[in-house]
């Protein structure tokens, strides 16, 4: 099973980026379920919109997913709304960010055990 970090960027420094993603990797690793890389760090063509760029290599990678995992605040983030709609236009299972659980409601999750095991998981997805 493969899933992909839809993931708030613009005006974060990317070490925060870097540290929360590695985080829900580590907490996916645990569950035997792979992520695959869409934090692209190729530099876009000079004659194109650098934001439209990075958004269509995320949403070409979203052919190779069975799930997108959205990450806090994803609502304020334009490319995570459009992500999340492709998702939802596209049967791809859409998973938010209290899948894990977060001591204290806190905007940084702290992840704990996975609300629900493997086993659940793929059959939820059906995979």
């Amino acid at each position: 099973m493969k899933v992909m970090i839809s993931q708030p960027m613009n005006g974060r420094k990317e070490e925060k980026i870097k540290e929360e993603r590695e985080k829900i990797v580590e907490q996916f690793k645990k569950m035997h379920i792979e992520v695959i890389d869409t934090l692209f760090t190729e530099d876009a063509p000079e004659d194109c919109n650098t934001a439209v760029f990075y958004l269509g290599k995320s949403i070409s990678a979203m052919k190779e997913i069975d799930a997108i995992f959205m990450c806090d605040n994803w609502r304020e983030a334009r490319g995570c709304r459009i992500e999340h709609q492709v998702a939802k236009e596209y049967g791809i299972k859409i998973l938010y960010s209290d899948f894990f659980i977060n001591k204290e409601n806190s905007p940084t999750p702290i992840f704990r055990e996975p609300l629900i095991t493997p086993e659940e998981l793929r059959r939820i997805l059906k995979c």
